[in-house]
């Protein structure tokens, strides 16, 4: 799968949910670029194939988080909540680890999901986050 198809065929849904978190048209087409920088980056790491939409959706997600926290703008992660319902697929590690993730304080989540979820190395990790 290319970073062209994911594009054509996901976008329009990935910028509606970043429009409705920032209802900043401008904001929204550079948070978009973002996250499909990321998604361009580590595409190649998603070993599943049904789960590229949900996880488009966390890698929005996130870069949104990002944009607000260097922006200083507070924010609820209750508010980034995707509403979407996706299709019943068979039950693997990574639905349990997200399971786990979302119970978890935001101090162990965020890297968590960074570094598991996301592919970036713990260094990277602790920069993104400005920890030792």
């Amino acid at each position: 799968m290319t970073t062209k198809h994911v594009w054509d065929t996901y976008s329009q849904d990935i910028k509606g949910f970043i429009l409705s978190k920032t209802k900043d048209e401008s904001v929204t087409d550079d948070i978009l670029q973002e996250t499909f920088i990321k998604v361009h980056n580590k595409l190649q790491t998603l070993k599943n194939d049904d789960k590229l939409k949900p996880w488009l959706f966390s890698v929005a997600r996130y870069t949104l988080m990002d944009y607000f926290k260097t922006k200083k703008i507070k924010v609820e992660l209750n508010d980034f909540e995707v509403t979407e319902t996706f299709e019943n697929h068979e039950h693997t590690e990574k639905d349990c680890l997200r399971g786990i993730l979302v119970n978890l304080p935001k101090k162990y989540r965020e890297p968590i999901f960074l570094s598991d979820i996301m592919g970036l190395k713990q260094k990277e990790v602790a920069k993104r986050l400005n920890l030792s």
